[in-house]
């Protein structure tokens, strides 16, 4: 058997790559491509339990083992730093999410002839997979797709819905856009299906944003034991033990400081879990998660002062930055590069550094490492299960 022919890594978008870089898709490591082109499976290949996987979109490693799918998700993110010559001075094990742990999720719905199809888009497409089962969002999220199916099949119009869910302190935050409803009837069903499916907060965008038709009380989160006002939209992270696993990474690796920055802060979920003893100044430029933080920090009497400010177009320079002990970053995908050449120009020794894209923050990485500081513990955390998107905390000191 020529060794070219068999599975040695799974490649960033999924796909199975042999010794001679030949990428084939559906492969797991150690499976063997033969001459006519057919794959034998090798001991990491593992039949994929749902019946959706190879058109639908939202997994793409369900074939693979658990140890093969957490080798993908270590070798994505400690590539991504040995790519840029960081050195690792501790790579932590690797945490995944379990299997139907999502507790956000945005479907895709549509009107069609025979009723209504509801589920991800097909992998490339704008096709719905129409889910009949899923095995990595929450069960409560997924018993509303039949529900759902039925109220886009009465209501929906000509094009495609998007349905943003969320579980929250009060249960699953719906939020439906591009459906217009016409007429007192229609918005009388809406406000029925609101009740009989027990949603906490049923939101519609007709057009002219976001309004909320159903919130028999005010939706929150509870982030570092403190519970905070839920915007619609607003970001969390996507399961219960990823960002119990973050938070105590960070909590571990800025112990002793006194004052934290955190920056792209969101709703404060790093910022109450570090605040106390620590004073922390949580900035963030979404002004509803802004003033969700700032009214949760009021109200819980945690020092956290919340600061509006658009980190993008106006980073925190480095003599604001020398003012603290240390720094947490949670940017978004795209990174901090602005921010980050500021703080390897400040004074500061300590910086935490969450991220939900290998790519931009080994960019950002080796902007900290050129400025003297060192990588001193790297964990890489899958909590999009069967996915290829990968996430990370990280520590830098100086």
């Amino acid at each position: 058997m020529n060794d070219s022919s068999k599975i040695i890594r799974i490649a960033a978008k999924g796909d199975g790559v042999t010794a001679d870089g030949k990428h084939v898709p559906g492969t797991a490591p150690g499976d063997t491509v033969e001459a006519d082109g057919s794959v034998t499976p090798g001991p990491h290949y593992a039949a994929p339990p749902c019946q959706h996987y190879g058109s639908c979109g939202g997994c793409q490693l369900q074939h693979v083992d658990e140890d093969a799918l957490r080798t993908f998700v270590t070798e994505r993110v400690a590539y991504a730093a040995e790519g840029q010559g960081i050195a690792i001075g501790e790579l932590l094990e690797t945490h995944l999410s379990p299997t139907r742990s999502r507790r956000r999720a945005t479907l895709h719905a549509m009107k069609v002839q025979r009723g209504a199809v509801v589920g991800f888009r097909e992998a490339g497409s704008h096709r719905i997979v129409d889910l009949a089962e899923c095995h990595v969002v929450a069960p409560q999220l997924f018993a509303l797709v039949d529900p759902l199916r039925h109220f886009v099949a009465h209501h929906g119009g000509k094009g495609t819905i998007d349905v943003a869910l969320t579980l929250t302190d009060q249960g699953l935050d719906c939020s439906i856009r591009n459906l217009a409803l016409e007429g007192l009837a229609a918005t009388e069903s809406a406000l029925e299906f609101a009740q009989q499916n027990g949603l906490a907060r049923l939101t519609l965008d007709q057009g002219y944003g976001a309004e909320t038709m159903w919130e028999p009380q005010p939706l929150s989160v509870t982030l570092g034991g403190v519970s905070v006002p839920f915007p619609t939209g607003a970001f969390m992270q996507a399961t219960t033990d990823a960002e119990q696993v973050m938070c105590v990474d960070a909590s571990e690796w800025l112990a002793g400081a006194s004052t934290i920055a955190d920056l792209f802060s969101g709703l404060g979920t790093f910022a109450f879990a570090l605040a106390g003893p620590a004073k922390v100044l949580a900035v963030e430029a979404a002004r509803d998660a802004h003033l969700a933080c700032k009214t949760a920090a009021g109200s819980s009497g945690k020092p956290v002062h919340a600061m509006h400010r658009d980190l993008f177009r106006n980073p925190l320079q480095p003599d604001e930055i020398g003012r603290f002990d240390a720094v947490l970053l949670d940017p978004p995908r795209a990174g901090a590069k602005e921010q980050v050449a500021q703080i390897a120009e400040s004074s500061v020794s300590r910086v935490v550094y969450v991220s939900c894209n290998p790519s931009s923050w080994a960019r950002d990485a080796k902007r900290l490492t050129d400025a003297g500081f060192r990588l001193e513990k790297l964990r890489p955390v899958g909590q999009f299960r069967w996915s290829t998107h990968v996430e990370l905390t990280s520590c830098f000191t100086r």
